[in-house]
């Protein structure tokens, strides 16, 4: 079971990577985009070593950067190492996905082969993940396309951690290896482009044979190009695309031609594209297809002039992003939901409630923790399972001041904060609607784990999930805290609502759950708390938790008992 603490890490990673990233397409020449490749390794991967190995014209392969150790760059870069002795090297290691890892224990066969190599002895690895300094890990980055060209291999060597890489690590160092190929081959364009400019404007006897290149390097470019008029009343009108831009859009460049780039962006990032500067701008927005779907883009913008100083124009290369933020969309759920039941985990549930309440209170006082009331939240739900005015779909399903529609994680503050308070304690309800966090615990849980196995467990907790997530409305939160314990949070309820939403979910728990053919049971605790402004997080949390041990102290074992 992962700790509380490893989606911070995750969300920490996801960070770095994000900026290591980007970082790769602000270098301006080829060997600025090799040392940040390298760099990013270091500084975002959490790699003490890292070179990066570019393949040359004819095939073997050079150290054309390094990060990490000024010792070992002085020693090897530069150094080259036959396409051959890669090759064995590559074809030899463990796949791990389009990763190549030769342990310590397999790579002494290579140490008289002429792969540069930096390296250290040590003793053996005291447990079984533990980084040898002899260990070897490879990410080969591969040209865009079906032909899987290689580009070059990016090798990495003591980890900060000390440890082999787990499939985090993979995965992050498997997307930046294929981002730094992006990036490399990005460089290429840019160099033949800005060579094909340089002749354009130099070369005015080889006017026409510049024209071609450029012609070429332009329609066979494998990244969206398009010129457009810079200036003028037809200032943004496409003038000439690409063929891989117009695939990219799924229109003919006859049709293109009617528009600009205003014309073809999502509404929501119009405002980003005007505030694009036309020389050397770079952003990344949303353009329509002809189906009316959107596809994610780089832009990025050069100014032409002809040599004779005359009509100037804008080049807009246009790269496809949309399989990098599909996979940042990915990485981000990942580190915020639980791996088993797809709930927002812990991280996410307090990052939800932080969003909703403020340091200040909304009334004189100050929180003082669970009172001689709370068992009046704990306990009595069976008894207002048919309170009037509550069907199933109650009377809070209407439109409040700023709703549920929680913002992520560092959103901002709400231009209309609206204090939350909690209902008066006590069997009778005032009227007052707040956000209720319902903290359940299921009852039972641990002796079908001990009875039948983890894998029967885990089909419980998936289950209970999914019964929990039905119970609720479309806005309502439920979360995963760890183990067995969920809560779930609900705005715009009354103390009856909370109470008989409990009971309604208690009895959606109780059902019979059949597992590989066979009928387990559990239980189900609830105690309800009340998010209210200058209430901590964790005391909002363990509000609830309290609560919820009042409940289930208030039933006997029998009644409890699951499974």
């Amino acid at each position: 079971m992962e700790t509380e603490s490893e989606p911070y890490v995750r969300l920490s990673t996801l960070r770095q990577l994000h900026q290591v990233v980007a970082d790769l397409n602000t270098a301006r020449s080829m060997a600025d985009t090799l040392q940040t490749v390298a760099d990013g390794v270091v500084a975002g991967l959490n790699y003490q070593l890292a070179a990066v190995n570019l393949v040359r014209p004819d095939g073997d392969l050079v150290v054309a950067a390094f990060a990490g150790d000024a010792a070992a760059e002085a020693l090897i870069t530069g150094r080259v190492g036959s396409r051959e002795a890669w090759e064995r090297r590559l074809a030899m290691a463990v796949p791990w996905g389009d990763l190549r890892f030769i342990p310590y224990t397999e790579g002494w066969v290579l140490m008289d082969d002429d792969v540069p190599q930096w390296h250290t002895d040590g003793p053996a690895p005291r447990f079984e993940d533990e980084w040898h300094p002899h260990d070897r890990l490879y990410a080969p980055m591969y040209a865009s396309g079906t032909g899987r060209e290689l580009l070059g291999v990016i090798s990495v060597d003591r980890p900060r951690n000390g440890r082999h890489p787990g499939p985090w690590g993979q995965e992050a160092l498997q997307m930046y290896a294929s981002q730094s190929a992006i990036a490399i081959s990005n460089a290429r364009l840019r160099s033949n482009m800005q060579r094909a400019l340089v002749r354009l404007e130099r070369e005015q006897q080889a006017l026409r044979a510049s024209e071609e290149s450029f012609r070429q390097a332009f329609e066979y470019a494998p990244s969206g190009m398009a010129i457009a008029e810079l200036g003028g009343d037809q200032h943004g009108r496409l003038l000439r695309t690409n063929d891989a831009l117009c695939r990219l859009l799924g229109r003919p460049s006859s049709v293109m031609r009617r528009y600009s780039f205003a014309d073809l962006v999502h509404p929501e990032d119009i405002g980003t594209l005007l505030r694009t500067s036309a020389e050397g701008g770079r952003v990344e927005l949303r353009l329509a297809r002809r189906d009316g779907t959107y596809v994610w883009v780089s832009l990025r913008n050069s100014v032409v002039a002809d040599a004779a100083d005359g009509p100037r124009f804008l080049l807009t290369h246009v790269e496809d992003i949309e399989e990098r933020k599909r996979h940042e969309l990915q990485l981000a759920h990942r580190a915020s939901h639980d791996a088993l039941t797809g709930l927002p985990n812990s991280a996410e549930l307090r990052s939800r409630l932080s969003a909703r309440i403020c340091e200040r209170p909304a009334h004189t006082g100050s929180y003082q923790g669970p009172g001689p009331d709370a068992a009046a939240y704990g306990t009595g739900y069976e008894q207002v399972a048919e309170a009037p005015g509550y069907d199933g779909r109650p009377e809070y399903e209407h439109e409040h001041e700023h709703g549920f529609g929680f913002e992520p994680a560092g959103g901002g503050a709400y231009d209309h904060h609206v204090h939350l308070v909690a209902p008066a304690g006590g069997e009778t309800d005032d009227g007052t609607k707040g956000l209720a966090v319902l903290f359940c615990d299921l009852d039972g849980f641990k002796s079908i784990n001990d009875r039948f196995g983890h894998h029967t467990g885990d089909a419980v907790l998936i289950e209970v999930a999914r019964r929990l997530t039905t119970g609720v409305r479309d806005g309502d939160t439920v979360a995963r805290l760890g183990g067995d314990e969920f809560v779930v949070l609900a705005d715009g309820l009354g103390a009856a609502d909370a109470a008989d939403l409990a009971v309604r979910l208690r009895n959606a728990i109780i059902p019979p759950i059949r597992v590989d053919g066979r009928a387990v049971r559990v239980g189900a605790s609830f105690g309800i708390g009340w998010a209210e402004c200058g209430m901590t997080v964790e005391e909002v949390l363990n509000s609830a938790d309290q609560r919820m041990y009042v409940e289930k102290r208030s039933r006997s074992k029998v009644q409890r008992r699951a499974g």
